[in-house]
């Protein structure tokens, strides 16, 4: 058995939850499945950043207490990760978990002392990335990540953490795959960014800017940390860093994997900014992190600031839990951005769902009810299926570690149409013939655990609509995805 500790980012509760959200959350979820289904021993981590300033300045334009905001809207997202159907293992709040602040504390002090350092500085300030910026990385004096937002002129005493220092050790670690980025184009991404010159980041705020919200910096109680560097730290707080528990010896010193799942839009930091953190305090590093791209409405971001939002809650209530998880991780493309539309959901939900899966399980299902009882014994099953059978298997595997998830479901549909097919091409309604039929009973059964990490539910009630009866089963007439 491995250990796998896989996690998502947390995002910022300024505000309720998108369908990009959800993206990222099926994403780490099919993840956690599929390596539960392997075997592994899996801690799988979501939760929320409740400590960012846009919070404050959501809760204040709200005309209510930033506590109240914050547990408002965390709280709506644990009820997403619920309704997705996530099989996370926990769910950590940076403003309530005692133990996400001590570990940020600890962190903290457990970096080298030459590594932080107290200076005045003046900087361009995106709220929106919660980001000191470059005057050339924005746009007529707007972030690029944050279009129609002017960024702020920021001016006082911080404290630093010098990156500059772990620039080489950075780039070693990263070309190397020692710390594997995918894909192939983010970490050359994070590449460029660390050959261009690192420099030295802020890494705490005054209390007067804060608005005395967050986590205060050990030992002086005029500056609150930087939200990223008390945020990036959940991830081992979680495990009880700072008690050096059990769970963080297990599933973060001495497991196999240790991946991050996140979007594009905060590659920097946690490809250099935490890695770099890491490296300072003597903690181990992730093994893995995969970036995704955006998801987007008419190949614009979704975002609160630009008002495109589109309610998860939504399209749940009109598709379904498994209609909308197969939509985000079918119709978008795993490394790329992606478009979201109803109507393209509509058409995916038709064509794939109940009229491929839906419409296959339904056939196959009267074709085993009609027989009666049956086995599925592997020596009376063709080799044509079962290596048409072991190929997807294997092809899906490989897509996974991957993380092309949109490659994997591919896979499992040609699987599917490769079962209508072979129906048609039989005939067995018209022969009766019990070996075709029992070759597609194990196709039907097969597809059932594929799909386990992808449409849960779905998978489930495929399985359960066979019946054991000693050595033999038997099946009833099953309905999946009903026609709209």
């Amino acid at each position: 058995m491995k250990t796998f500790y896989i996690s998502t980012a947390i995002p910022y509760v300024n505000g309720a939850p998108h369908i990009g959200h959800a993206l990222e959350f099926v994403q780490a979820d099919v993840v956690a499945r599929y390596r539960r289904q392997q075997g592994d021993n899996v801690f799988f981590l979501t939760g929320t950043d409740d400590n960012a300033l846009k919070n404050v300045q959501a809760a204040v334009a709200a005309g209510v207490s930033v506590d109240s905001w914050v547990n408002q809207h965390a709280d709506v997202f644990k009820v997403l990760v619920k309704k997705l159907d996530i099989s996370n293992t926990d769910f950590i709040r940076t403003s309530i978990d005692t133990r996400h602040l001590r570990g940020a504390q600890k962190l903290w002090q457990s970096c080298q002392d030459e590594d932080i350092y107290k200076k005045k500085y003046k900087g361009l300030y995106c709220l929106g990335c919660e980001e000191f910026k470059s005057a050339n990385e924005l746009i007529n004096g707007e972030c690029s990540e944050h279009p129609g937002k002017k960024v702020e002129v920021i001016e006082e005493e911080n404290y630093f953490f010098r990156l500059s220092k772990y620039q080489k050790q950075l780039d070693e670690l990263i070309s190397t795959d020692a710390l594997k980025i995918v894909p192939e184009t983010r970490k050359n991404e994070a590449l460029s960014f660390i050959r261009g010159g690192l420099e030295d980041f802020s890494i705490s705020r005054s209390r007067e800017r804060a608005q005395s919200w967050g986590i205060e910096v050990p030992n002086d109680s005029s500056q609150m940390m930087y939200v990223w560097f008390d945020a990036l730290s959940n991830y081992i707080n979680a495990l009880g860093y700072a008690d050096e528990a059990e769970l963080f010896h297990h599933f973060w010193k001495t497991s196999h994997e240790r991946i991050h799942i996140i979007g594009k839009g905060i590659n920097r930091f946690h490809t250099i900014y935490w890695p770099a953190m890491l490296l300072s305090a003597k903690v181990r590093l992730p093994s893995k992190i995969f970036i995704h791209g955006y998801l987007t409405i008419n190949n614009q971001k979704i975002s609160k600031t630009l008002g495109n939002v589109i309610d998860p809650f939504e399209v749940i209530d009109r598709f379904g839990v498994d209609a909308t998880r197969y939509y985000l991780l079918r119709e978008i493309p795993a490394y790329d951005d992606g478009d979201f539309s109803y109507e393209k959901l509509s058409e995916r939900y038709d064509s794939d769902l109940a009229n491929g899966l839906g419409n296959f399980a339904a056939r196959v299902s009267t074709l085993g009810e009609k027989i009666g009882t049956f086995s599925m014994a592997e020596s009376l099953i063709s080799d044509e299926i079962k290596n048409i059978i072991a190929q997807t298997q294997k092809s899906v595997s490989v897509h996974l570690d991957l993380f092309l998830f949109h490659e994997a479901l591919l896979s499992i549909w040609s699987l599917i149409s490769f079962g209508d097919k072979y129906v048609n091409e039989k005939q067995p309604w018209k022969t009766q013939d019990h070996a075709v039929i029992t070759n597609l009973l194990f196709i039907l059964y097969s597809v059932s655990e594929l799909l386990i990490p992808f449409l849960p539910a779905t998978a489930e009630k495929i399985k359960n609509v066979f019946q054991e009866e000693g050595d033999l089963y038997s099946i009833k007439k099953l309905i999946l995805f009903p026609r709209r």
